[in-house]
């Protein structure tokens, strides 16, 4: 392109709408008015021209039939816009000045003013027919080109049904100049993007200097002119027939589409209209992604129902209860949508373990990235706190019971709370089970008494005292029975097996004999007749066999594979194989023995005795079809999701308990899956002498929630006094009484307060919290009693409830800082790691003698020193190790803190779990969940340490190590496992294959992806991917916010401050 000039691209738009006559419009020009111009014009070009490139979203049809192709636009018959133009054409031919001047330029340029007159839309596209647009007065008599600017036509891809819409938002003018200024300006917002979004490898028409532009056309050239409606009809045939691959502008209307429709949802939930929007308020978009990325095309009945309750579209709190797998999460997923797209507003959501919050994420950052709202995880050690202020996407926050606690006390703490919209919680009969039940009591009252505007939906499948909790959360209740797949629930004794059903007189009919050929042998090795159990349903069916130890699980297991006929080696065999190979390569060479013998088989152990590695790969393979039996844990029922179409329970025990009528419910309910099974069965095995047992745990209620805040009164009662002063939600004896009377311990205070009442509970735990030096009391008011004092949070008290330390371990923790500080030792981390290793942990398990003697054997001088400071000697460990009598007093928490401190500091060094098992004889699963909790612990430790100015020392060192805790790999895979989802096995994997940070897994390409890592499914590299985008998003947004808040003028600024004191 020369320096004459610029020309765009443009392709006529024509829609079906009522236009005034082009001839009524475009009267011919005076002799005066027409210019003269010469245009050198060749045919490579103008071929050139004709083809137009852009991406559509759809696959491309193809059609026969010209007459059929151009579907919205007016036709080529007579009435049709080119027939007008034709008309026009003909009637300028007749003019002496067209004959004069005989080009094709002057009636190019009438016609491209004509069209613009008329509002006729002109789309800037990448290889479109070029037409060359001069813009003159009647004063003007040199040529000077217009450029009509890209994206003037924005209704060119919107459906028919949207053009109403677009067209109301213009107001109607006198004359179609000023309209066709008007819409200019409507589609101004657009114009920049599509400027820089156009490719840049455009076909130029050449353009005509002074002196070209001077000559006169010879016959030759004038006979090579075209009519202009055969240029027309030709181009846009040629544009119809041309393949179009993915063009921006699309998905520039695609999102400005989406936006129309968040707002139209957004008046429609503010309204007390019955339309609900295309997808309950929601973009339709929404409904296409539960399509595409899950499968779900239509929503059960009950899930319409209790989405069109009047308490929800109220925002009325609910609590929800339905059957194991009937489909409670999806209605909770609608329910966040509709808050963070249409009202705009953060949720909170708070489900019980790290697995199913990191599976969650794994779901949901899909979701995200399309519908733009970022995902966050808080578990572990992962959150910030305070979360990032966004003022443009919304957060979904994705927590474990123990962070959503710390998560909204600092919404509390920087008055933020408001903005949290929803807080969703799942597992809601969790509230009765200890320390968390009471942890999740206090983070829910908390919400209520400091926020009236946040909505609180609770869901479980076993629920029994509901009328308690609604009354603690001030909600309606919804429940059914429905079940997407019919449950049979079945007892065996013996060789009998019974159904059970309400029909019978104790609640069990006689069902069928197990037809299995047993021989002495395998009646002895197999009393319980499992093998005829399982080998009912497998391989072709999937099966869940719960055990009640985690010995008992693998013992099991193992006994299954040496009774199963050679022909189960042989179904997918080659994926079994591969899995092998793949749980070597994730375990550095390492396989456990157990499972390389039942693998072939198609069967499994489950239990937390497994790495997270290997756990995740094996409910893939169990997912897949691969595997086809696994034998596990009451943990299992609780967790993620892994349906079965048969479910066995070896026995009515979990550990050496019987079975509780709420496990029992969670066990049976992965019975049957939806959408692969029509039926699913649950078998409980029993002996004789616990049939009576069994009888009543079946026809039993489930079993009641009741609160733990007040038996666990260190991390419960005395924890939440010490926030609510912290926080100053409430300061005094009677606020915190009235705050107290609205917990769900307040709720049932008749029940559980037997001996003291609530009153007495509340003076006596304030008292307690001033004497250990928590608390301390303000200034007297009026009154001399004790309930007119106010009460204030001290350092100690503050940085225990900032940093979520159990108020039993505090004073242990500052001692042991404190003394820390005398002596530091940095020469390796073995110190830092015995300060952050957790006190609850050394109950778990006691030290080998043996391994301890030996470990400290070979410490180093600076080791050696670490342990001096602490008081163990390695006299003690070696009398201890020998057997030898011990007259000397140690303190036995502190000896067992430090073994597993090296376990730590070898893992760290090592980090290799598969070795330091072996070097200290302690299962996997054990070392890595030991490996989580110090990582947790060493976060709290951290933000303990952030409020007591006297262990500034140690704010960063133990930055970094708890980040080393967490992910305990080598530093260049910590950005890769920072995504969700990406273990170590995964993050080496993908770092060999050359994806060796944040950025290029967020640019990674799915597809390819697959065929590059061994064992990625589609749907693992999907989330991966969407995953990593997220959270890349999520930096980068942090940052921008950073920077805008640097740039931002302070409103305490002192020349600001001084004009506002002029002005008034």
């Amino acid at each position: 392109m020369d320096d004459n000039g610029s020309h765009t691209r443009r392709r006529v738009s024509v829609r079906k709408r009522n236009r005034p006559s082009l001839r009524s419009v475009c009267a011919p020009s005076t002799a005066a008015e027409l210019r003269t111009g010469n245009v050198e014009e060749e045919e490579e070009v103008v071929a050139g021209s004709r083809r137009r490139k852009t991406v559509g979203v759809q696959p491309v049809q193809y059609n026969d039939s010209e007459e059929d192709m151009f579907g919205d636009y007016d036709s080529f018959t007579e009435n049709s816009f080119l027939a007008q133009v034709d008309d026009l054409e003909q009637k300028c031919v007749q003019l002496p000045e067209y004959k004069k001047h005989d080009t094709d330029l002057d009636t190019e340029d009438l016609c491209s003013q004509s069209i613009k007159d008329n509002k006729i839309s002109i789309t800037a596209v990448d290889t479109c027919t070029v037409w060359k647009t001069d813009k003159h007065t009647k004063n003007q008599s040199e040529h000077e080109d217009v450029i009509i600017e890209p994206g003037t036509d924005l209704l060119y891809d919107v459906p028919s049904s949207q053009v109403l819409y677009f067209e109301n938002l213009q107001t109607s003018a006198d004359d179609l100049d000023d309209q066709f200024t008007k819409e200019r300006d409507w589609n101004s917002s657009f114009h920049q993007t599509m400027n820089e979004e156009l490719p840049h490898n455009r076909i130029e028409l050449p353009q005509q200097n002074n002196e070209s532009s001077s000559k006169v056309r010879t016959s030759s050239d004038v006979t090579r002119r075209k009519s202009l409606k055969d240029h027309l009809k030709s181009a846009m045939t040629g544009n119809a027939k041309t393949q179009t691959p993915v063009f921006s502008k699309t998905k520039q209307l695609k999102e400005t589409l989406l936006s129309e429709e968040i707002n139209v949802a957004k008046k429609t939930l503010e309204s007390s209209s019955d339309d609900r929007g295309p997808f309950y308020s929601l973009p339709s978009k929404v409904r296409d992604l539960y399509v595409q990325f899950k499968g779900i095309e239509k929503l059960y009945e009950w899930q319409h129902t209790c989405l069109t309750l009047n308490s929800v579209q109220e925002r009325k709190n609910l609590i929800y209860s339905l059957p194991t797998s009937g489909g409670k999460t999806l209605v909770a997923e609608i329910l966040m949508l509709q808050e963070l797209l249409c009202r705009r507003k953060d949720v909170l959501m708070i489900l019980p373990y790290v697995a199913i919050v990191q599976e969650k994420i794994s779901g949901l950052s899909t979701f995200g990235m399309e519908l733009g709202f970022f995902v966050e995880e808080y578990a572990g050690s992962k959150g910030r706190f305070p979360p990032i202020k966004r003022r443009e996407r919304k957060s979904l926050y994705v927590a474990t019971i123990e962070k959503g606690h710390s998560l909204v006390n600092s919404l509390i703490e920087t008055e933020r709370i408001s903005s949290l919209g929803l807080v969703v919680v799942d597992e809601l009969h969790m509230i009765g089970e200890g320390s968390r039940g009471a942890i999740l009591e206090m983070t829910l009252a908390k919400i209520l008494y400091t926020s009236k505007t946040t909505q609180i939906i609770g869901m479980s499948a076993t629920l029994n005292n509901v009328e308690d909790l609604q009354e603690f959360l001030q909600a309606e209740y919804y429940t059914s029975q429905f079940r997407p797949v019919e449950l049979k629930e079945y007892l065996k004794i013996n060789d009998e097996i019974y159904e059970v059903g309400s029909k019978a007189e104790n609640g069990i009919t006689f069902s069928r004999l197990l037809n299995y050929k047993y021989s002495d042998t395998l009646k002895k090795m197999d009393p319980d007749r499992l093998i005829a159990l399982v080998t009912e349903v497998i391989p072709n069916y999937s099966c869940l066999v719960f055990c009640p130890t985690k010995k008992n699980c693998e013992n099991v297991a193992e006994m299954i594979c040496k009774f199963l006929s050679k022909e189960y080696l042989k179904h997918k065999e080659k994926e079994k194989y591969e899995m092998i190979k793949n749980l070597k390569n994730i375990n550095g060479g390492n396989l456990c023995p157990v499972l390389k013998r039942t693998i072939p088989f198609g069967v499994a152990y489950h239990h937390s005795g497994l790495t997270s590695d290997e756990r995740k790969l094996l409910e893939e393979a169990y997912s897949t079809g691969v595997l086809c039996l696994f034998t596990c844990t009451s943990t299992l029922a609780a967790g993620v999701n892994l349906p079965a179409r048969r479910v066995i329970l070896r026995a009515p025990y979990v550990a050496k308990e019987f079975l509780k009528r709420n496990q029992y419910k969670q066990m049976i309910g992965r019975a049957g899956r939806a959408g692969i099974d029509t039926v699913g069965e649950s078998i409980l095995i029993l002996q004789e002498k616990d049939k009576q047992q069994v009888l009543e745990l079946i026809n039993s209620p489930l079993e009641n929630c009741y609160s733990h805040l007040v038996q666990e009164f260190t991390k419960g009662i005395q924890s939440l006094f010490l926030s609510l002063i912290g926080l100053k939600i409430a300061t005094n004896l009677s606020d915190i009484y009235h705050f107290m009377s609205g917990t769900f311990l307040g709720v049932q205070q008749k029940i559980l307060l037997k001996e003291k009442s609530l009153w007495e509970i509340t003076v006596e735990s304030l008292s307690y919290l001033t004497e250990k030096g928590f608390l301390q009391k303000d200034t007297v008011c009026k009154s001399e009693e004790e309930f007119q004092y106010n009460f204030q949070i001290t350092k100690l008290g503050r940085a225990s409830f900032k940093g979520m330390i159990d108020l039993a371990y505090c004073a242990n923790l500052y001692r042991d800082l404190k003394k820390g500080l005398e002596g530091l030792v940095l020469e390796s981390l073995l110190h830092l790691v015995y300060l952050t290793t957790p006190y609850d942990a050394v109950f778990q398990r006691d030290p080998d003698w043996m391994i301890y003697f030996r470990q400290f054997s070979q410490l180093s001088p600076a080791e050696q020193k670490v342990a001096a400071l602490v008081g163990v000697s390695e006299s003690y460990i070696g009398k201890k190790a020998s057997g030898q009598a011990i007259k000397k007093k140690v303190d036995k928490d502190i000896v067992n803190r430090l073994y597993l401190s090296f376990i730590l500091y070898n893992l760290l060094k090592e980090t290799n779990i598969w070795s330091v098992s072996e070097k200290f004889n302690m299962p996997r699963g054990y070392i890595q969940n030991l490996l989580t909790g110090a990582a947790s612990f060493s976060s709290c430790v951290l933000h303990f340490c952030e409020e007591l100015e006297e262990f500034w020392v140690y704010r960063a060192l133990l930055v970094e190590l708890t980040k080393k805790l967490t992910y305990c790999v080598k530093a260049e895979l910590i950005p890769l496992m920072e995504v969700t989802g990406v273990l170590e096995g995964r993050a080496k994997q993908l770092y060999n294959a050359g994806y060796k940070s944040l950025i290029h897994l967020a640019n990674a390409n799915p597809e390819v992806l697959i065929k590059t890592i061994d064992h990625l499914s589609r749907r693992q590299a999907k989330q991966i991917v969407s995953s990593a985008k997220m959270l890349l998003h999520e930096k980068a947004e942090a940052l921008q916010e950073e920077v805008e808040e640097l740039l931002r003028l302070p409103s305490d600024f002192p020349d600001t401050v001084a004009s506002s004191i002029e002005k008034s």
